[in-house]
């Protein structure tokens, strides 16, 4: 798949989850160079005292991996701000899962997650409503 598509793929699944952020009465940013610089999470949602953090993933294959330097970043920024992160998977055809970043492993080049075990342990979109 080439960037610029991964890139629309992307963007698209970020606008849906701040449309129904939104919608259910949350304060939404989407953070400026989001998908670019890799150094903040996508989208941050704010409720009257509840705080998330949002790494959005619109990946189609079985298995997700986060390269090092990335998930190392989103790790450091979660500590930094106390915020939780969770990376938002939207895999084709199917719900969104919520992913805390704790639930990932490491391997040689990346942090990952299968699919079976994000949509056991991950969260729900209708879980944050």
């Amino acid at each position: 798949m080439s960037l610029v598509l991964t890139y629309k793929k992307g963007s698209k699944a970020e606008r849906e989850l701040i449309e129904y952020f939104s919608q259910k009465g949350y304060s939404v940013i989407r953070a400026a160079g989001s998908g670019i610089n890799s150094l903040s999470p996508d989208i941050l949602a704010f409720k009257r005292g509840m705080q998330f953090a949002f790494e959005s993933k619109a990946v189609e294959k079985e298995n997700l991996n986060i390269e090092h330097g990335q998930f190392t970043n989103l790790k450091k920024w979660e500590e930094n701000t106390g915020i939780t992160c969770y990376v938002a998977w939207r895999h084709s055809g199917r719900q969104w899962r919520f992913v805390p970043l704790s639930l990932f492993n490491e391997n040689k080049k990346s942090f990952g997650i299968s699919w079976k075990t994000a949509s056991e342990l991950g969260k729900r979109l209708e879980e944050f409503a």
